[in-house]
């Protein structure tokens, strides 16, 4: 998708702001019973904590409630950018996400981070890892290269598929060619929370 593109600075792949915020992913849910069918859902939704709209990822059980990226199975994103962020909040229940990498080896690896996960395994294609959210709101960003030379000792090329399972509210997800601080971010790239007065 993004593999003739010139890559620099930032790539957002998911901002919930947007018309069409799912434009490039594909939506998934439960088609096993009716019951848990109608609890599930991916929607946009208002926060009322950083009064903004929204994507929300609800199921009683995780796996069968996820968006992915890019929406058909046969492509790849194609991102070289080393660095992903996604904005979400914690909803205090499991939830997961993946991203699936190819290094320098040609070889596809696999990156599940969840809150459910106590110890990190690495196997020849997957590597899961925990991940500890604060309540609430949660940027979260993962060094790709860096995890790529650490579990396989082969170098990172690019992006292929971001996957995202419920349960979850989601601002915002991108990429970048370094860390920024809190002053370089842009403006829609910052997550604004209200500032409690005493």
């Amino acid at each position: 998708m993004f593999k003739n593109t010139f890559q620099s600075g930032f790539l957002s792949i998911l901002y919930s702001l947007g018309n069409e915020p799912l434009q490039l992913w594909s939506e998934h849910l439960p088609h096993t019973n009716e019951e848990e069918e109608g609890r599930a859902h991916i929607e946009k939704v208002a926060d009322d904590l950083i009064s903004s709209s929204v994507i929300e990822l609800v199921s009683p059980n995780l796996s069968n409630t996820y968006i992915t990226c890019p929406a058909q199975l046969q492509k790849t994103l194609g991102i070289k950018l080393p660095f992903i962020v996604l904005l979400v909040k914690n909803l205090d229940k499991y939830f997961s996400f993946e991203i699936q990498v190819l290094d320098d080896k040609n070889v596809t690896r696999r990156f599940r981070a969840s809150n459910y996960q106590m110890t990190t395994r690495v196997k020849p294609y997957m590597t899961t890892m925990p991940m500890r959210l604060d309540p609430g709101w949660n940027q979260i960003t993962v060094h790709l290269a860096d995890y790529v030379k650490r579990a396989y000792g082969s170098n990172y090329n690019e992006t292929s598929r971001v996957t995202v399972h419920a349960n979850c509210r989601i601002r915002r997800i991108y990429f970048t060619d370094r860390l920024y601080s809190e002053e370089e971010l842009p403006a829609e790239f910052k997550l604004f929370l209200p500032i409690d007065k005493i």
